[in-house]
């Protein structure tokens, strides 16, 4: 039988951090070896970063972009561990790190981890694809909790990203006199409010007809059933950013 891949859990007192700990812990596959937050932060069983690293095959995370930045430059310092990034809202700054960090260790980043999510992601850019920018619009709506910081999500991003392959520039929202709606362009708007765990919907619009996918989170177990993927798809994998196309299969990777 072999060995539990040892994973050491990111931002451990957050939200998915807490969902991240009991799910790596009922995996079989998984020995969770370490759980960390920010620095000077208390909690039961919770150690510094460094220790994390030093224990840990992988690591999950899902802090802030500049937290999970942070954090891959620490790991490809190391040599390693291997690095699954759940977290969102990216300045180019942060992405340039990551990239830079995972020419010396395997890094997942995505914006979902959703399955049912990156399933859509495909049919969006098939649907895309065959619906001209001449004769569709594309609008994308995502609803999240008011305690969301970033907006759009990274799951629309991505969305708009697939929708975007040949359709040009992506526009994330309108304010005053904008004036007509330009051939090809891909709207954003956002809701914020309640427990909402992450509800998305890609509409294409015709002057007929509309078409609309979506889909809507039930819990976020999907998400951390999704990053368990990733890290144990991560074990051995030369350096290098990948993404959950990878994961499943649909990427070149």
């Amino acid at each position: 039988m072999p060995q539990p891949l040892k994973i050491a859990i990111a931002g451990a007192l957050g939200r998915m951090g807490r969902q991240m700990a009991e799910a790596v812990a009922a995996d079989p596959r998984l020995e969770l070896v370490a759980r960390f937050h920010r620095p000077g932060s208390a909690g039961e069983g919770l150690v510094e970063r460094d220790e994390a690293l030093a224990l840990a095959d992988a690591v999950i995370d899902f802090t802030t972009s500049a937290a999970s930045a942070e954090l891959a430059e620490a790991c490809a310092a190391r040599g390693g561990p291997a690095l699954v990034i759940g977290s969102t809202g990216f300045s180019a700054a942060e992405l340039a790190a990551i990239i830079e960090a995972a020419k010396k260790i395997p890094i997942v980043r995505s914006g979902s981890y959703s399955l049912g999510l990156n399933m859509l992601t495909g049919l969006v850019e098939e649907a895309a694809r065959a619906l001209g920018p001449d004769d569709c619009d594309i609008e994308i709506l995502e609803a999240h909790h008011r305690f969301k910081v970033d907006a759009p999500s990274g799951t629309a991003l991505m969305l708009g990203e697939a929708a975007a392959r040949g359709r040009g520039v992506a526009k994330r929202a309108r304010d005053g006199v904008t004036g007509p709606r330009p051939a090809g362009e891909i709207g954003f708007a956002v809701l914020r409010g309640g427990g909402i765990v992450g509800e998305h919907s890609v509409s294409f619009l015709t002057e007929g007809e509309t078409l609309t996918l979506s889909h809507a989170a039930g819990d976020r177990s999907m998400f951390a059933r999704g990053a368990i993927a990733a890290a144990l798809w991560l074990a051995g994998r030369p350096p290098g950013e990948y993404d959950m196309r990878d994961v499943l299969g649909f990427g070149a990777g």
